[in-house]
């Protein structure tokens, strides 16, 4: 990996990972296009720089950060479904994470989803997450766990099925990415130091850049979300998920294979 490379892949962590459009998805595509997606460095690079995206969260909600230990304790409520699922299908999760198939499928049926979910759940403008909301928030969250579903989707999705109001969806699902995208990175991060995977200078560096872009980029993206949701609402995005699978789907079958991470 090249640092063009590393500041383009930053740049879609950060644009797309509180989106509910798929930060996986849309890296996988990128690694594969770049020719890197088999490379080790770049597995470990598109975890860690999720780093950099979740101290976006904390430094623009920073004052909803340090409140209550109630709001503490629903984000926990809400991240023990993850915890659970993700520790008893790991090695299932990984085989999904090398299919592009199920990426653009995902991509596609999940953009069907969003057409339709102002009509299903927006008739709420509720913005209390009680603690039985943030369980079942969680558990939707778990669909993310199968690549091109979007843990944001999935979560915002969730939170308007409890009948939130969608920004107040939104803004619980970019918190609870903190504790989530968090856990998920450090255990990459230990399972690659435990196979004894070891940086050089050059890439630690490549990763410091990453991180800073991914923050950067993914402070204007949440911004510029929660103002877009509040106006218009997710059929932007169903049809751009839609678009997507097709795409990817001519590309892989008629065009070339791709090559997932």
């Amino acid at each position: 990996m090249n640092t063009l490379q590393a500041i383009v892949l930053a740049i879609i962590e950060g644009i797309t990972e509180f989106l509910p459009v798929s930060s996986t998805g849309h890296m996988i595509i990128a690694s594969s296009f770049f020719g890197i997606a088999s490379d080790d460095f770049t597995k470990l690079f598109t975890i860690v720089i999720q780093l950099g995206a979740i101290l976006s969260v904390v430094v623009l909600y920073f004052k909803r950060f340090f409140q209550t230990w109630d709001f503490y304790f629903k984000l926990f409520v809400a991240f023990i479904p993850a915890v659970v699922l993700g520790l008893l299908f790991s090695d299932m999760i990984d085989e999904l994470l090398e299919s592009p198939v199920t990426v653009a499928v995902s991509l596609l049926l999940g953009g069907i989803v969003l057409l339709k979910v102002d009509d299903w759940f927006n008739h709420s403008e509720d913005t209390k997450v009680s603690y039985l909301k943030a369980f079942k928030i969680g558990l939707y969250q778990c669909l993310a766990m199968v690549p091109g579903v979007s843990r944001s989707g999935a979560s915002i999705v969730g939170g308007m099925s409890q009948k939130l109001a969608r920004t107040s969806a939104a803004e619980f699902s970019f918190f609870l990415a903190v504790p989530t995208m968090f856990g998920a990175t450090a255990k990459k991060c230990y399972d690659y130091y435990k196979d004894g995977f070891v940086l050089t200078h050059d890439q630690i560096n490549l990763l410091i850049i990453g991180n800073v872009i991914a923050f950067i980029v993914a402070l204007l993206a949440i911004k510029s979300f929660i103002e877009f949701l509040s106006k218009k609402g997710f059929k932007v995005f169903g049809y751009y998920r839609i678009a997507a699978g097709i795409i990817l789907l001519i590309i892989h079958f008629f065009i070339h294979p791709l090559t997932i991470i």
